[in-house]
Formats: structure tokens, C-alpha cells, sequence
């Protein structure tokens, strides 16, 4: 059933009509499913009662209600204190957060026309909201006046950083600006949430309306049967019954080159995901790039900093632009040299096989892959019959969970869901007591966002009794009916990252929710979820569930041998797409607003070319006018927290291997010193809480094999 659009004015409406209510009082007891809490384990959301039409007039309630609450803490009779100022902060605005996170979840994994329009109109309120919490001048006096003694407060440490957090967090959202700055910065934060939203609205509907059509079926040499079968059902689900048709990835790179033998198509998947949101059209993103810049730089110039990027390293771990662009710069040169290395062992063989053509874009995974296959024997098919994603999540994820943590887990089908393809599990700690609710979402579809990311339906926070609600997001093509699931590595590596994630928020044991779970700086968060990572390829862990999905036979040791030797392998390209990304998101951020030109692919040009990173057969991993992290998500100046976030991880892959690596007491100690204390204490502090030590980026050259460069090989 297609749901009708609901106007702007509706929705205008519906948020003015329940103000009004709430100002009048209501006459009879709520309906709206979102307005209560939920009585379900662990206050799950009703997904079963939630509809599109319950969200306007719940965020219209909530925000009154939140700015109620604000004005009875700003105006409060009685002189400030941490409980009537820091504590009645983070208890108020209950029912906007949990509408809004339900909101925002369901518009990332399972959205559909009416929840974008609502996601429109409700973008630039929000933000408004929040400027009239930071910019109430009443309630920004109690924090001064609580700040400027907090010496003598008595707090306990939790209690002190949030006094620190809560008062840098209003200094940064423009506080201490005078009244006409503070009314521009009002118009900036509004008009960047609408044009955030509409970026990210734009690259899901392109990246959907990109699918590249192919007549026939011998065109699609080198796909399996299944993969066939998907493409044929997409192009007649729209209207091209007979022919195929291949959905791209949000990613510049597409996993199915790997695959295709004909270089023709090849190319035009690969042009079809260059070209998203710069080709014109309705999708086209080139001006919202320019404004975004724009605005974001005149807004941190504003605050009092150089640029975009400034402001927002100066509240992460980096600290400095500075420390940033040197990191980047010392990884650049030998990414690339290795990726041309990598280029030129396959040109080598695109020549002997007398190919007449140098190698591109589009050939490089398909390529890649025949360079691997030669120098260690193996391939990827190989081995996805070994990893099947039951085995993955149940044997594989779970399982490494057990090992460390004491973890135990029971899938549920008495509880409602989104969508029919999520899974519910009980989490238990290892004392047998309830811990979470963990909701698995893998599998690709229209309405879901591309890549894939942890989140949050309840966060963990002792001062409100609630325990948390985590769900983790892949983006997995689904196989026809009855064929089973088989994962790529890349894809079982990716599983065990955003269940580090989901540990982060499970784990917490903080008493404020400002602190809960990923509440940590953007260049820490990837940390835990990054060191999660090394329990895919652990042999305990791998052994137990990398079984083929026919015979249940053990991935053989000689494979898993193939699997380690290969683990360097291809990271001139990795690295170099992954840092060509990065480098263009500090490129953009790091001007003033004057600066900021309207011709957007050039700018783009000429910043890799700057950066020593413009290597035509490794574009980068996105492109400006689909790069969703920094101009419509959360890390905008900040995908380079990836690859800061891997040194911390790189060295706690050592101190594991070094101290016993899979055992309870490990996993225990990590989950103490860092897992459970969210954002409570300094980031780094809980990193050498855990290692003993500082940050060292040897371990990281030497995973990524930058150290020095391997063996062109090749015919």
C-alpha cells in the first residue's frame, strides 16, 4: 500500500494543533503509541502500533514539553546547584529523545516518502529547538555560576565532567555570543539541518534510481545464478520484465566488478556511481555541497575558529587541524605508491592476456582479484561458501562474545519489529542477568540508507533506569527465496565491527545519559568497533564458524592460511581510496567562506591532485556529491577518524596478542577500563587505562603494509 504524502501545511498543522493541546490540556488519555513509554522489555518501540502520522503532533508534545522543562530550570527561584541545574538538564526533554531517535532510526533503516517529508519539516525545528536550549542566556548563567565554582562542589569525577561537558557544549553552541550573532547563527543552524536532510534524502533516491539496465543475460558473464536472479527481479519490479537490472552500493566502488567479465558493463556501473549528484537532474548535490561549505565555515567563523574543521577537531582527540593534515600527509605518499604497484602487477596481466587496454577504475577489483589468485591462490569465492551469515552472527560474532565477555544470547519472535527482516535477540551478561535487547538488520532494500552503522533505540543511563536497545545495520544483497546468505570477508569483518559498536552501548554503566555509550569524541568511537574487528580472522573464533553451508566441513587450514597471507594484500588501494575520501572532506572544511567556489568537481580535482592522491584507477571511496558522512551525517572534518581511530586499535591488537588474547580476563579488563565508561572520562585516558601505554602508529603502518613496499609481482 503506497502511504499518501503528507503535506507540509498538514504537518505544520498537526505540530500547531498539538501545542495547542498541550497547552489546553488533553480531554482524553493518549493514543499516540510514541507519547508513552513502552511497557515492552526493555521499552523496545511498539513498532506494531507506530505510524507515519503519530510522529508530527509527538514531536510538537515533546518539544513543548522539553522547553517547559528549560524554563523551569532557568528560572528556578532557588540559586544553583548540580541537581536543580546539571541533573534536571539531563532528565528533561524525555519524550522529544525518544521520538526522535525511533524518528531517526526508522528514517535511516526503513524510511518511505511521508517519513522523508516529516524528516524536511521537522530538520531546521529541531535545530531551533536546540539553539533555544544553548542560547537561553537564563539558563546559561546557572552553568557559569555552577562552572566558575566547580572546584568546590564536591562532585564525584562523572559528576565534574559533565559539569565540564555540559557548560563546553553551550560555549560551543554560540552561549556567549551577543544577541544579533546569536540570532544569525539561529538562521545558519536552521537552513544546514534542511539542506543536511535533503543531501541525504538525495543520494539514497539517486543511488536507487542509478541501477544500471542490462538487456541480456550473457552480458552478465561471471555473476552467479543468484545474482542473476536478483537482477532480473529488480528490472521487472521496474517495468523491464526481461532484461536485468544492477543496484549500486553507496560506495564509489561496486562489489559486483569484482565479478563481471564484460569490461563494457563494467564501465557503466562504474560511471553510474561516479556520476551520482553531479549530472544534473533532481538528485544533482553540486550547490547543497557549496552551501553546506559556505554556511559551515561562516558558522565556525562565527564561534571564533579558522574553519569548519577547527571548530570541530578542537572537541576530538586530534585537537588540531594541524595534527590531522600531518597524519594524512605521512600516510598518502606510500598508500599510493603502493596502489601503483598494485597497478602495475595488474597491468601486467591485462597485457599478457593481450587485453589492449590500461587498467581502470572499473577493472581494478576484477583485476585485483586475478593478482590474488596468482600470487596466493585464492579468491573470494572461494571462501563465501564458508561464511554463511547465520554461522557468521551465531557461531562467529556471538560466539567471540562468549569467549571474551561471558555473553549469552536467545533470539525472540514475540516482539514487533519494522521490518520483517530483523532479528531480536536477548542479550544476558554472564552472571545469566538480562543485559540488552539487540536488533540485527542486514540485509539491502530501497528504503534503507547504504553502508552500515550501529544505533541506539534506548540508551543506557542509571539516573533514568533505562537499559539499552541497540541495533546494527549492513546493507547485505538478499538472495532468492530459499538460497542461502554468503558473505564476502569484507562483509564478515564488517558484521564484527558494528557489533563493537553495539558492546560500546550495551556494556554502558553511566550514570548520565550525555555519557552513554558512543557519546565519545567522533575520532574515538570507531576504536572499540575497530578492535572487534580482530576476532573475525582470530583462528578460535574463525574455526567455529567458517563452516560450508552444504557439508558444515571447517574452512581448511590451507585456505585460512591463503586468507592470512592475503591480509596485506590490495591496501595500496584501500588505503589510498580510503585517505583520497578523507582528504577531500578536510579540503572542503578546512576553507573560509569566502573560498569556497561553485564548481564543485574541479575544486575536487584539484584537491587530490594537491594532496599527491589524483590516481585515476582508485577515485575516491566517495565523491563529493554522495560523500553522506561529511555533508549530511556526523562526520563532517572528521572521516579521518577512521584511520586515527585504527592507530589506537592497531596497538590493542598487539597488547591482546601480547597478553593471552581470547580470554575473560582481557575482555573483562577492556570492558571495565573502556566498554562500560562511554564518555565519562577522558577518551585517551581509558586507551591507556587499557593498554598501559601511548598511542603508537607502528602497528598500524605495519598492518596496512606501508612500511615498506611489497613485490610488484605480476607475469
Amino acid at each position: 500500500m503506497q502511504i499518501p504524502l503528507l503535506s507540509f501545511a498538514t504537518l505544520l498543522g498537526a505540530l500547531g494543533l498539538a501545542a495547542h493541546l498541550i497547552a489546553a490540556g488533553p480531554a482524553t488519555p493518549p493514543v499516540n503509541p510514541l507519547l508513552v513509554e513502552s511497557t515492552l522489555p526493555f521499552n523496545l518501540p511498539p513498532f506494531d502500533q507506530i505510524k507515519d502520522e503519530h510522529f508530527p503532533p509527538a514531536f510538537a508534545q515533546g518539544m513543548a514539553e522539553e522547553l517547559n522543562e528549560i524554563d523551569a530550570i532557568a528560572h528556578n527561584p532557588a540559586p544553583p546547584t548540580f541537581e536543580n541545574t546539571l541533573v534536571a538538564l539531563e532528565k528533561s526533554g524525555r519524550t522529544l529523545a525518544r521520538v526522535n531517535r525511533i524518528f531517526s532510526n526508522l528514517v535511516g533503516a526503513n524510511t518511505n516518502p511521508a517519513l522523508d517529508q516529516i524528516d524536511k519539516a521537522m530538520a531546521p525545528r529541531l535545530a531551533a529547538q536546540r539553539d533555544a536550549i544553548h542560547l537561553n542566556p537564563a539558563l546559561f548563567a546557572r552553568l557559569q555560576a555552577l562552572y566558575a565554582q566547580r572546584e568546590q562542589l564536591g562532585l564525584d569525577p562523572e559528576s565534574q565532567r559533565l559539569l565540564w561537558r555540559i557548560y563546553t557544549d553551550f560555549v560551543r553552541a554560540g552561549a556567549k555570543l551577543s544577541a544579533a550573532d546569536q540570532a544569525r547563527l539561529k538562521a545558519l543552524n536552521a537552513e544546514l539541518a534542511t539542506l543536511q536532510t535533503t543531501f541525504a534524502q538525495n543520494v539514497l533516491q539517486e543511488v536507487n534510481a542509478s541501477a544500471v539496465l542490462v538487456a541480456t543475460r550473457a552480458e552478465l558473464a561471471g555473476l552467479s545464478d543468484s545474482q542473476i536472479a536478483a537482477a532480473a527481479t529488480l528490472a521487472k519490479a521496474n517495468g523491464h520484465e526481461g532484461q536485468f537490472m544492477l543496484r549500486l552500493q553507496n560506495t564509489t566502488g561496486q562489489a559486483i566488478l569484482v565479478s563481471l567479465e564484460n569490461r563494457a558493463i563494467r564501465e557503466r556501473v562504474m560511471q553510474a556511481s561516479l556520476a551520482r549528484g553531479n549530472r544534473g537532474g533532481e538528485y544533482d548535490n553540486r550547490t547543497l555541497v557549496v552551501r553546506l561549505a559556505r554556511l559551515r565555515a561562516e558558522r565556525a567563523a562565527l564561534l571564533g575558529y579558522a574553519n569548519h574543521a577547527a571548530y570541530v577537531l578542537a572537541d576530538e582527540t586530534a585537537g588540531t587541524v594541524g595534527a590531522v593534515n600531518a597524519m594524512l600527509a605521512k600516510l598518502a605518499p606510500p598508500a599510493v605508491a603502493n596502489a601503483r604497484r598494485e597497478a602495475a602487477a595488474m597491468q601486467a596481466i591485462v597485457d599478457w592476456e593481450k587485453g589492449g587496454f590500461p587498467i581502470a577504475a572499473w577493472d581494478w577489483a576484477r583485476y585485483a582479484e586475478k593478482v590474488r589468485q596468482e600470487r596466493f591462490a585464492f579468491d573470494e569465492s572461494q571462501v563465501r561458501p564458508y561464511f554463511e551469515l547465520n554461522h557468521v552472527l551465531l557461531d562467529g560474532v556471538f560466539y567471540a562474545a562468549g569467549r571474551l565477555y561471558g555473553l549469552t544470547f536467545k533470539e525472540r519472535h514475540d516482539l514487533p519489529v519494522y521490518h520483517p527482516d530483523v532479528r531480536v535477540f536477548d542479550v544476558m551478561d554472564a552472571d545469566g542477568r538480562p543485559l540488552a535487547l539487540f536488533l540485527v538488520d542486514y540485509y539491502a532494500r530501497p528504503a534503507k540508507r547504504g553502508g552500515a552503522w550501529s544505533s541506539a533505540y534506548v540508551p543506557q543511563a542509571r539516573l533514568l533506569g533505562t537499559r539499552p536497545v541497540i541495533a546494527n545495520h549492513l546493507n547485505i544483497p538478499k538472495p532468492a527465496a530459499g538460497e542461502p546468505t554468503l558473505l564476502t570477508f569484507d562483509e564478515v569483518v564488517t558484521a564484527f565491527h558494528e557489533f563493537g559498536h553495539a558492546l560500546h552501548g550495551m556494556f554502558s554503566n553511566v550514570t548520565y545519559p550525555r555519557f552513554s555509550g558512543t557519546n565519545v569524541p567522533r575520532d574515538f568511537v570507531e576504536y572499540p568497533s575497530q578492535v572487534n574487528e580482530m576476532w573475525a580472522q582470530w583462528p578460535e573464533i574463525l574455526q567455529n564458524y567458517a563452516k560450508h553451508y552444504q557439508t558444515g566441513a571447517l574452512l581448511p587450514a590451507t585456505l585460512l592460511a591463503k586468507v592470512e597471507n592475503a591480509r596485506k594484500f590490495n591496501q595500496g588501494f584501500v588505503t589510498t581510496e580510503y585517505l583520497a575520501a578523507a582528504l577531500l572532506d578536510q579540503a572542503w572544511h578546512q576553507l573560509k567562506a569566502a573560498d569556497v567556489g561553485d564548481d564543485v568537481m574541479g575544486f575536487e580535482a584539484a584537491a587530490l591532485q594537491q594532496a599527491g592522491v589524483d590516481f585515476a584507477p582508485v577515485p575516491p571511496r566517495y565523491r563529493s556529491t554522495y560523500f553522506s558522512h561529511a555533508f549530511s551525517g556526523g562526520y563532517s572534518a572528521g572521516y579521518y577518524s577512521y584511520i586515527w581511530a585504527e592507530v589506537l586499535d592497531a596497538d590493542s591488537v598487539e597488547w591482546f596478542k601480547q597478553h593471552g588474547g581470547l580470554t575473560r580476563a582481557n575482555g573483562d579488563r577492556l570492558r571495565a577500563t573502556l566498554l562500560s565508561r562511554g564518555g565519562s572520562e577522558d577518551a585517551l585516558a581509558m586507551f591507556r587505562n587499557f593498554t598501559g601505554g601511548v598511542p603508537d602508529i607502528q602497528p598500524l603502518l605495519t598492518r596496512r603494509g606501508l612500511e615498506q613496499a611489497p613485490p610488484a609481482g605480476g607475469r
